[in-house]
């Protein structure tokens, strides 16, 4: 693996940061295997989770240290791209084109990412959105293509995943299964890091105020909204001034306040001035510091012959405890 830092700037056209070498892809793929011995192995069995755990001490030195490395400090981008990560690529089936896409059964890719999301923390869910599945498809829908949400291949707006919620992840995990057929879809990031200095003062002061609504985004169903009783007035920007966390989604964060207006636009001038644009290929893994990190999409055109764009993903928390009053059971789906 080469030595670059997490969080290098990278071409648009080359995603990875840096890659598995061949020998640690295959000693990944092989671990992966071990988790999906059979039709028993449920990826939202809390037995299944604590196998993964397990398994990622098992996992390729060079990847653990990276990880580790970006859970102590995202990096100037809040973005981490790993490439070469077994996907299982010759097995796959058609990528799914159905609404709610998730993957209950145990495959190579569920494996890598929930191992990779127990090396971060521990992995997460919303009964809401994909019927609480730990491991969602990322995929177009035919009829949903100017949906503004995961199904859809309109450009989707910078966000932070879930930020009306009283706990939203701390990182979001990708993984590309499949490349769009014209390799033009590119997941946009940028990282408050960089955005910051180019905002003013004023603004600055109005995005730390609780100036601002972020309702459910679309994912979350028609109805969201009026079912979420802990939606209440928050700041975009939270913590250390010189360091602080984000809390927006640009389709769903409402200003209440003619200053709060004008700095959320400033702030969405800084993200489209600071981003990137990762061109993902196939065993691409992207971790997003959801705390620090906006991301979005370009738009891309799907041929629905079941082979376009395919990613998958899952949440991350670093500290499961903070949400048990929403967990049933100790689980890992918040139920409300």
């Amino acid at each position: 693996m080469p030595e670059t830092t997490p969080g290098t700037t990278q071409s648009s056209a080359v995603a990875a940061d840096w890659a598995l070498d061949p020998v640690d892809a295959g000693a990944c793929e092989r671990l992966a295997r071990t988790l999906c011995t059979g039709r028993h192995d449920q990826v939202d069995n809390p037995e299944w989770v604590a196998r993964a755990r397990d398994a990622w001490e098992n996992l390729p030195f060079p990847l653990r240290r990276g990880v580790r490395r970006f859970r102590r400090h995202s990096g100037p981008h809040g973005t981490l791209v790993i490439g070469g990560l077994p996907v299982d690529q010759a097995a796959l089936p058609a990528t799914p084109s159905v609404p709610g896409s998730v993957q209950r059964q145990a495959t190579v890719s569920a494996a890598v990412l929930t191992m990779v999301a127990c090396g971060l923390g521990e992995p997460l869910a919303y009964r809401a959105e994909k019927s609480g599945a730990l491991v969602q498809d990322v995929v177009p829908v035919p009829g949903q293509e100017s949906f503004h949400g995961n199904a859809g291949s309109v450009p989707l707006s910078f966000h932070t995943e879930n930020g009306f919620h009283p706990h939203p992840p701390d990182y979001v995990i990708f993984l590309c299964l499949r490349a769009d057929h014209d390799q033009i879809a590119g997941m946009r990031v940028a990282g408050i890091r960089q955005a910051l200095p180019l905002l003013t003062p004023a603004s600055r002061q109005a995005l730390f105020a609780p100036e601002f609504i972020t309702t459910p985004p679309p994912s979350f169903g028609p109805d969201a909204s009026t079912r979420e009783p802990d939606v209440k007035p928050r700041p975009v920007l939270s913590g250390a001034v010189e360091d602080p966390d984000i809390r927006m989604a640009q389709l769903v964060t409402t200003p209440l306040t003619p200053r709060a207006t004008a700095a959320l636009t400033e702030f969405g001038r800084a993200c489209e001035a600071t981003t990137r644009t990762l061109r993902l290929t196939p065993g691409d893994l992207v971790i997003i510091d959801n705390r620090v990190t906006v991301h979005g999409r370009t738009a891309f055109r799907p041929r629905y012959d079941g082979a376009d764009r395919w990613l998958q993903r899952t949440y991350v928390t670093t500290d499961l405890r903070r949400s048990r009053d929403h967990r049933p059971h100790d689980g890992h789906i918040l139920a409300r």
